[in-house]
C-alpha cells in the first residue's frame, strides 16, 4: 500500500527560481545530500531530462531508482513517476505558490509503495529524509543562488 505525505516550506525566491533548481536534476548531487549520482537516460522534446536515475545513499547501502518526469504542467505542479529498486511506486511533486511578499511557499507530496515491507518507523525515517531534501535542501539552495 502506498504511503502519502505532504509538507510545505516558505521560500525568500520566486516560483520561477524554485523551479530552475528543482528542474536542474543533473545538479542534485551538488545540493541533494543522499543523491550521489544523476544519469540522465532520455530527454523529452525541449531537451529537459524526462527519464532520470538517481544513486543515492542509505544508511544500509546505496540504492538505484530511475524515474520519468512530466513537465506538462510545470512549473505549478511537476510529477515524477515509478521507481525501479526498492520501490515500485515514487511519485514526488511539487507546487510553487507565489506569496505575497516575493516568496514562494513550496509543497512537497510523495507518494512511495515498496517492493519489501520495512518497519513503519524505517519508512518514516527515509520518508522524513526525502521530505528533508524535497525542501529544507531545496531552500538552502535556491535562496543562496539569488546571492551569487
Amino acid at each position: 500500500m502506498a504511503e502519502l505525505a505532504t509538507e510545505r516550506m516558505v521560500v525568500a525566491a520566486p516560483p520561477e527560481q524554485c523551479f530552475a533548481v528543482v528542474s536542474d536534476i543533473a545538479r542534485y548531487p551538488e545540493w541533494a545530500g543522499d543523491i550521489k549520482d544523476v544519469s540522465v537516460q532520455s530527454r523529452d522534446g525541449e531537451g529537459r531530462p524526462a527519464e532520470v536515475t538517481f544513486g543515492s545513499a542509505l544508511s544500509a547501502g546505496s540504492s538505484s531508482n530511475t524515474l520519468s518526469y512530466d513537465y506538462s504542467l510545470a512549473p505549478g505542479l511537476w510529477p515524477g513517476a515509478d521507481g525501479r529498486d526498492l520501490t515500485s511506486k515514487f511519485d514526488g511533486r511539487y507546487s510553487f505558490e507565489r506569496a505575497d511578499n516575493g516568496s514562494t511557499e513550496v509543497t512537497y507530496t510523495l507518494e512511495v509503495e515498496l517492493r519489501v515491507p520495512l518497519p513503519g518507523f524505517i519508512k518514516r525515517r527515509a520518508q522524513s529524509r526525502i521530505m528533508h531534501t524535497a525542501l529544507e535542501e531545496l531552500k538552502a539552495r535556491v535562496e543562496s543562488s539569488l546571492t551569487k
